[in-house]
């Protein structure tokens, strides 16, 4: 599993839209898995879950993203998983991390 966690100021629903559609054109093989959306007064979360082939891997990876704000305040919270063939132990994470790599890389564009 891998995971990267960031604060900025900005707008929930431009930001919301924008990763969305920088995940999902990340890949030929990206797929939109399914998502959330709530507001409890004037905080709100989005969760967006994305999955794709690695083909380093030879298998699936998924990729969950937790949007919450308050305000122009922003809390992303991004974790990739899944990739492994290893029974007991994990080996072969390149695919998560890659995934989890697009969405930094999108993070910090925004910024």
């Amino acid at each position: 599993m891998a995971k990267y966690e960031k604060r900025f100021k900005g707008d929930f629903d431009v930001f919301k839209d924008y990763i969305y559609d920088r995940i999902i054109n990340a890949s030929s093989s990206v797929s939109y898995e399914d998502g959330s959306e709530v507001s409890m007064g004037d905080t709100r979360l989005a969760v967006q879950v994305f999955e794709r082939y690695s083909m380093t891997g030879g298998n699936r990876v998924s990729l969950n993203l937790s949007i919450m704000a308050k305000d122009d305040e922003i809390f992303l919270s991004a974790i990739a998983s899944g990739g492994s063939q290893a029974v007991f132990f994990k080996i072969n994470t390149i695919g998560e991390e890659t995934f989890l790599n697009e969405c930094i890389e999108a993070v910090e564009d925004y910024l």
